[in-house]
Formats: structure tokens, C-alpha cells, sequence
């Protein structure tokens, strides 16, 4: 199974619009994803037309009761979508209390990692959401993952953001926990502005061997799909924004398949 965070200490980068994307691919492509949403602010299941605090559960449940977890108990909070396959764990503003009321309890920064573990063999993949803000939402959702990807508008304050959330992902590493291999991938890139063209000179300037190939365009189709509650790909799979992205997931899939042959290698 493929678990894959999106996470930037900045928002409006594109986060909730590369997983919902990146998640409407893997569902043409046959698979069953579920996307977690980790952001207070529901952005998830406000972009698919889920008005998440009309549910009876939260992903702030399964922190509640993160002693008590089961396959149950997670599948009771899961919420299909109006897309086949593609199913949320929707968030809630009750997740912006957790830091405060339950953030130093034992085995909060693991939480994510057993909700996964007991849904393995319902889904292919999962996508995370995240909040802006480090803390242990973000803290879970970086525990959980196999690769991060890291969105960055091309605008100068953007890579401000990006770089206090690299800060971060080294300082994890140094405090030795584990941090997956992440991707830096260029947002709403404008050709047609100097702003777009600097900043993504800087960007491979200053992180050449994080920095993702190519360019995820802007693209009025983004915003056309979350007016009708749909991923990109299953509203106007043919625009430029959703081709890019494509080629961004057969890169993070052939790097997921490269990565378990050298595991498989090195254990024999």
C-alpha cells in the first residue's frame, strides 16, 4: 500500500489539490484510495462536498479513543465520496483541540500509523492532508508515510514556507526519528510571470536533489472541479494541470516500486 503526506508549513500551496488529484488518478488507474484529512479546516471534504461537521464521526475520534482502536472504529468514521473507490476520513474543527487536550498523552504521535495498519488490506493507497502548523497532527501524518511531498507555490513568500518546513524534516532526522524521502513540487507555476520563473530558478538553485523535474501549471480547471465537488481527473481529465500531475504520480509510483526492490534485495 502506497502512503503518500502532503504537507507544507504554508498554506494555500496546493496541498488539498495534489491529494484530491493525485487521488482521482490512482482511481482511474483501478485502485482504492482513501484520503485523511489532518486540517482542522476540513478543506478535503469541503472541496468533495462533504460538510464534514454535519457527521457523527471525525478522524478526531479515532484520537479520542486512540487506546481503543479498531478496524471498527476506523471504518465507522470513513465516508464514501461521489467517486467509486475514492473514500475521505474527514476532519473536523475539533482536531485544532488535540495539541491542548491530548498532545502529551503516550502514543499520540503514532495514532495514524495503527488507523493504517488495521485498514492495509481495504485500500492501495492513502493520501494525507495536512495542516499548516506543526504539531501532532502534522507529527502523525510524517510518522505514517512512505514519501512526502512537499507542494510550493512559485511565488516568493511560498518559498519562505518551504523553507521552515525543509527546517523541520532536518531537525526530525536529527532528533532521530524517522522521515521519509520527500518531493518538492512546484505549484501554479505562470510562465508568463517573472515571479514564477525566479522562483522556481531558486527552488532548483537551493534544493537540487529534492526538487521535483518539472511543473505543476496553474490551471483554471483546479478551480472549475471544486466548484463541482470532483477531482480534477474525473471533471476534465484531459487539462493541462491534471496531465502534469500524471506524470508526477508515474514518477512517485515508479520511486514506491524502486523502493521495495531494494528492500527485497537487501533482505536477502
Amino acid at each position: 500500500m502506497q502512503v503518500w503526506t502532503v504537507v507544507n508549513q504554508k498554506g494555500g500551496v496546493g496541498k488539498t489539490t495534489t491529494v484530491v488529484t493525485l487521488a482521482g488518478l490512482l482511481v482511474n488507474r483501478g485502485k482504492r484510495v482513501l484520503m485523511i484529512d489532518t486540517d482542522p479546516q476540513a478543506s478535503l471534504g469541503y472541496y468533495l462536498g462533504i460538510e464534514s461537521e454535519e457527521l457523527p464521526r471525525s478522524l478526531y475520534d479515532l484520537f479520542h479513543h486512540h487506546d481503543q482502536l479498531s478496524t471498527k472504529l476506523c471504518l465507522s468514521v470513513i465516508v464514501p465520496t461521489s467517486v467509486e473507490r475514492l473514500h475521505l476520513m474527514p476532519a473536523s474543527t475539533a482536531l485544532a483541540t488535540l495539541d491542548r487536550n491530548l498532545g502529551n498523552k503516550p502514543g499520540m504521535g503514532f495514532v495514524l500509523s495503527k488507523v493504517i495498519e488495521l485498514l492495509a488490506d481495504r485500500y492501495d493507497a492513502v493520501l494525507i492532508d495536512c495542516p499548516p502548523v506543526l504539531g501532532v497532527l502534522m507529527v502523525n501524518a510524517l510518522a505514517c508515510c512512505e514519501h512526502i511531498i512537499v507542494p510550493v507555490q512559485t511565488e516568493y513568500l511560498a518559498l519562505k514556507g518551504l523553507n521552515r518546513m525543509v527546517k523541520t524534516l532536518d531537525k526530525m532526522g536529527e532528533a532521530g526519528r524517522r522521515v521519509a524521502p520527500y518531493t518538492i513540487v512546484p505549484t501554479m507555476f505562470d510562465r508568463r510571470t517573472k515571479a514564477s520563473l525566479l522562483s522556481l530558478s531558486e527552488l532548483a538553485r537551493s534544493y537540487p536533489n529534492t526538487l521535483w523535474h518539472s511543473v505543476i501549471p496553474i490551471d483554471t480547471r483546479f478551480r472549475d472541479a471544486s466548484l463541482a465537488h470532483l477531482p480534477a481527473p474525473q471533471f476534465a481529465g484531459d487539462c493541462r494541470g491534471v496531465n502534469a500531475y500524471n506524470e508526477l504520480l508515474n514518477g512517485l509510483l515508479e520511486r514506491g516500486q524502486n523502493d521495495v526492490t531494494h528492500r527485497a534485495t537487501s533482505g536477502r
